[in-house]
């Protein structure tokens, strides 16, 4: 078993000894419990609640930073909503006789308690980790110019590791990885012998030539002896989770995946899902619709709502309704600018919260479009992305969503680079679709609604 797993499967398991404690604790120190021994077979329901929410927002990841304050506050909203969907399920769904029945607030105190809890240890391993941690590398097969294109993406993302050039014969061993240049090059036995084990993985770029017999061989080893090797394409699938957009081309399509495209099923189970919650938001919302309604209209007497035609499923367009964020009438870039002169005093706080979006779940309801999906663009930079973006209308694919993949791993698309690194998130979303995925966009959309990181 590997570092990575080992520290995974010791989570795992002080996450559900945390579980238990937490609620026993609890439950004998608020006394009202009246329970033989130690609590243990109703605690597997918060217990998969807590694996599933922690899932979601890569909890278990050996990779996901638990320092940050990004994982904190995600870590944090995973628990709350692990105690609403337990208090929902307990109370609304359970039959009587559930012992958690006896009392909401130790099982509101636990859920709450185990947020320090299973941060705190979190954070301690790794620090450990840290501590203890070599410089480690990506060994990268293939041209030049492909490696420096990786090199770049690697220091965009965050990524520590530096990252060794290799042809079949030669290698490098690169001293400042963050640095895009383009790399020397030194002997290959040198490079298996110094770096062999201090490699996370080796990254092939797909290429027509074959390669060398015992280079292919040597590779074999080490990705049995635990070294994992990838095609470029596929490390962008396990690590950053997109899809690189060097590999598009009219035949793409007919890869495996594209459940939400393919199958009916999942599509109309999807449909379902937009108009319960649609309808549940529409709802919800609407007492406080008029008093953010007055807000705008007060800020300069102009329309309350905007009203925009942008592209749907199989380039279908329709109209998008917004609460309007910007003056009337004043022209101006098509993109929205950070400190943009154009968005009203209401408008900034709407953007910063989205709340600005609530309206377009009537466009939901109706079925324009869904809760999740590739961002609903303008018809007139559509136009212009299909020009200069060959397979741009793969996104089309799928109907346009509130929010997706690419907005919650992306900031807000400003120029034509920012669009194609947006496209690369869309189109892993439309080939990789599942629910669980969809859960674990809801998860970090509320983090980004609560820290106002909207524009």
């Amino acid at each position: 078993m590997t570092k990575g797993r080992l520290t995974t499967f010791a989570i795992v398991l002080l996450d559900a000894l945390c579980v238990l404690v937490a609620f026993n604790f609890v439950g004998w120190t608020w006394g009202v419990l009246q329970w033989e021994g130690f609590l243990l077979a109703p605690l597997l329901l918060p217990m998969v609640m807590h694996f599933l929410a922690v899932y979601l927002i890569d909890g278990y990841n050996s990779r996901t930073d638990m320092m940050s304050v990004t994982y904190t506050s995600l870590h944090t909203i995973a628990l709350l909503v692990v105690l609403l969907f337990t208090m929902l399920l307990t109370y609304v769904f359970i039959p009587a006789g559930y012992a958690l029945q006896v009392s909401r607030g130790v099982i509101a105190v636990s859920c709450l308690l185990m947020i320090p809890l299973t941060l705190s240890y979190r954070r301690f391993i790794y620090q450990r980790q840290l501590a203890r941690k070599q410089q480690r590398y990506f060994m990268f097969l293939g041209s030049q110019e492909s490696c420096i294109a990786f090199k770049e993406e690697c220091r965009r993302t965050g990524m520590t590791q530096s990252v060794l050039y290799a042809t079949h014969d030669t290698f490098i061993a690169d001293t400042q990885p963050h640095m895009v240049s383009m790399p020397p090059i030194g002997d290959v036995g040198q490079y298996l012998t110094k770096y062999e084990n201090n490699i996370d993985a080796i990254i092939l770029r797909e290429s027509s030539h074959e390669l060398p017999t015992m280079v292919a061989q040597r590779l074999m080893e080490l990705h049995f002896s635990g070294v994992p090797t990838y095609t470029l394409e596929l490390f962008h699938e396990v690590y950053w989770r997109k899809i690189p957009l060097y590999r598009l081309n009219q035949t793409w399509l007919f890869q495996e995946g594209f459940q939400i495209a393919r199958e009916p099923v999942f599509e109309r189970l999807k449909r379902i899902s937009d108009i319960v919650l649609a309808s549940l938001g529409l709802m919800l919302a609407l007492p406080f619709l008029p008093l953010v309604a007055a807000c705008i209209w007060i800020g300069d007497r102009g329309p309350v709502f905007f009203r925009q035609p942008r592209v749907g499923k199989n380039r279908v367009p329709f109209e998008i309704v917004k609460l309007r964020t910007m003056t009337v009438g004043k022209g101006g870039a098509n993109y929205t600018d950070v400190n943009d002169r154009r968005i009203t005093a209401i408008g900034r706080f709407l953007r910063a919260t989205r709340i600005d979006e609530i309206p377009q779940l009537w466009n939901v309801f109706i079925g324009d479009m869904s809760l999740i999906g590739p961002r609903a663009e303008w018809v007139k930079l559509v136009e212009d992305y299909e020009k200069k973006i060959p397979c741009y209308h793969f996104r089309h694919l799928v109907k346009p969503g509130i929010t997706g993949w690419a907005q919650v791993n992306y900031p807000y698309g400003a120029n034509l680079e920012d669009t194609l690194r947006k496209l690369e998130y869309d189109l892993y979303y439309i080939r990789y679709f599942s629910f669980v995925l969809d859960a674990s966009i809801v998860l970090k959309t509320i983090h980004i609604m609560l820290f106002g990181k909207g524009r």
